[in-house]
């Protein structure tokens, strides 16, 4: 299979230098192997998203010196596939719904549980609802996730892969050595898989369009590596393939913080328009 590397950065700001970090890492290997580089617009959320960040992206990976295939993939444009793919899910007994508020669960969750991404760890408000006070609730319009049942999703697992541990195999880039990773998607919970808003979480939209995409090695930044327990844990239970994986540094400022969009962080718009060159983002990212 051809090597197939992604970039999939989601469009609710501008591209800054840790996303530059991330995005000529990915092309680079590509490069070298021979192999393809997409980019993905990750917009499923489409109450942030904006266009005029999705021209900015362009924008700023061809001023970079990046090439990707055509067509460039879009979450919003799929949304019945993400509804297809928790829909099998569904059938196997592995989600239910969720109508908890979030000022509900972490006022219920257990003081200082919390999953990676900080947020409380799900405390079962409403994992074991009868099918009769679903259907009431679903009926006055509640609005409602749905939820893994981390369980049952964990014996599913355990049976698929005969009782061999949860893992993924993660590849250093310098000199494609593998070393394995045991998964511990415990740490997520109960974690949403169908938000309330939208048709499908991070985690869910990820995995199936790695797979639809042919993805082989997944390029990013170390703040993802514990989310790929979660995502192995939905692969193996769609029968998705696995690819490799490689987390690379995170960029900080001087304060020892991670670079984000959120906190406004110098954007590679700015630096351009302030006469910045490639070359000198490449030497701030501190690409070799």
């Amino acid at each position: 299979m051809t090597p197939t590397f992604r970039f999939a950065p989601s469009p609710n700001g501008e591209l800054h230098l840790g996303h530059a970090l991330s995005a000529l890492d990915g092309f680079s290997q590509a490069q070298k192997r021979g192999g393809k580089f997409l980019l993905r617009i990750e917009d499923i959320d489409t109450a942030r998203c904006r266009e005029q960040f999705v021209a900015g992206i362009f924008e700023d990976l061809a001023w970079l010196g990046a090439t990707w295939e055509q067509p460039v993939l879009r979450q919003s444009r799929h949304f019945p596939f993400y509804r297809a793919m928790a829909a099998k899910l569904e059938a196997m007994g592995l989600l239910y719904p969720c109508f908890a508020t979030r000022t509900e669960i972490q006022s219920s969750a257990q003081p200082g549980a919390a999953d990676p991404d900080g947020a409380p760890i799900y405390p079962g408000l409403h994992k074991r609802l009868s099918h009769a006070e679903i259907a009431d609730r679903k009926a006055a319009g509640q609005p409602f996730a749905l939820r893994i049942d981390s369980d049952r999703a964990s014996e599913a697992v355990a049976e698929k892969l005969n009782g061999r541990a949860l893992s993924w195999r993660e590849y250093d880039p310098a000199d494609d050595a593998i070393t394995m990773q045991i998964a511990t998607p415990e740490v997520w919970g109960d974690a949403v898989i169908v938000r309330k808003d939208f048709p499908a979480s991070y985690h869910l939209a990820v995995v199936c369009d790695d797979a639809r995409q042919d993805v082989t090695h997944v390029t990013r930044g170390a703040d993802l590596f514990q989310a790929t327990s979660l995502q192995r844990l939905l692969q193996v239970l769609l029968d998705l393939p696995e690819p490799l994986y490689a987390h690379h540094r995170l960029l900080m400022d001087d304060t020892g913080r991670k670079l984000s969009k959120s906190d406004a962080d110098t954007s590679l718009k700015a630096l351009r328009g302030a006469g910045a060159t490639p070359e000198d983002v490449r030497r701030m990212a501190q690409i070799v």
